[in-house]
């Protein structure tokens, strides 16, 4: 039975609720769009192809615009953040490490599994199947196509593992060129402009080199198409951590916590949009810390100390 206390009592409760709301609702005056910066590890139009529905899942879950930033290159992301302009980033291991070395203010909060059940992958160096290098002492003096500066299995993991064998990437090559990406590294080598590349490597059947050829945008000199065999890695480093998608520390706690659900829940949520940022080979996403990155963040110090010696 109605009554005026239980009216009464209803209305409070009523109230309660609508301020609990507006208050988990406070940062979307603030915030009334977001961004997403990518580094551009492939072609910008396969990269936009690939993170744009993860921003449309975003936008639908935080109730908010959530627009994509392909950046031109890796230290865009971590200027973008720097900025302020992205408040999400996803970034590669060293990348986020630079960022965190000159000062962003970033929070990693989440990761991808590969089918494999880990949350990493490995930098490796490709030359052609049908050349003449079999191993990586067999490519003294020639020219290894590198991806950024910023980039861990593209400069960072192979100049720090190198070095840790007696191989300074800089002397023991006679050239080492960035390419700008890992798809234009690995195209490098297959139109024999240079004699190897680095790149990432998931496993077997999961790596920049496979999604390339899925695609079907990788082809030699001749226009021929291409395909896994054609390619014998010669050097292989340690387990890496995968890159982390990051979120800036100053946003409020609450859409802290609402990004990082939402990356967590997208695999059962929208398993298509998940499912087309690795050509479906990743399981989920993990939560991440910053302390499972302070191996990159030494690596990426270790690297800049030996290039300052160099110069």
């Amino acid at each position: 039975m109605l009554n005026r206390r239980t009216l009464f009592g209803a209305a409070l409760a009523s109230l309660a609720l609508a301020g609990v709301a507006h208050a988990a609702d406070d940062w979307k005056a603030q915030y009334p769009e977001l961004t997403l910066a990518v580094i551009p590890a492939e072609n910008a139009s396969t990269t936009t192809d690939r993170y744009q529905p993860l921003t449309a899942y975003l936008s639908k879950e935080l109730g908010v615009p959530v627009k994509l930033a392909v950046a031109t290159d890796y230290a865009a992301v971590i200027e973008a953040q720097r900025a302020g302009n992205a408040q999400i980033a996803f970034y590669g291991p060293a990348s986020y490490a630079r960022a965190v070395l000159t000062g962003v203010e970033t929070e990693p909060v989440a990761v991808s599994r590969h089918s494999n059940g880990l949350t990493g992958y490995y930098s490796v160096i490709y030359t052609l199947a049908n050349g003449p290098y079999k191993s990586i002492d067999d490519l003294k003096g020639k020219k290894l196509a590198l991806v950024d500066p910023n980039s861990t299995s593209g400069n960072n993991a192979p100049r720090f593992f190198l070095h840790r064998d007696g191989k300074d990437v800089d002397t023991f090559f006679g050239e080492a060129v960035f390419a700008g990406s890992h798809d234009n590294a690995v195209l490098a080598l297959a139109q024999g402009t240079v004699d190897a590349a680095a790149n990432s490597w998931n496993s077997e059947d999961d790596s920049n080199l496979t999604r390339m050829i899925t695609k079907g945008v990788l082809k030699d000199a001749d226009g021929n198409p291409m395909k896994k065999e054609d390619f014998r890695i010669v050097f292989k480093s340690d387990f890496l951590p995968e890159g982390p998608y990051s979120v800036l520390a100053s946003l409020p706690a609450d859409l802290k916590e609402k990004i990082k659900t939402a990356f967590l829940e997208m695999p059962e949520k929208d398993k298509a949009a998940f499912d087309g940022l690795s050509d479906g080979k990743d399981i989920e996403f993990a939560a991440i810390s910053a302390a499972d990155y302070q191996p990159v963040v030494e690596m990426v110090k270790f690297n800049d100390e030996q290039r300052k010696k160099g110069s």
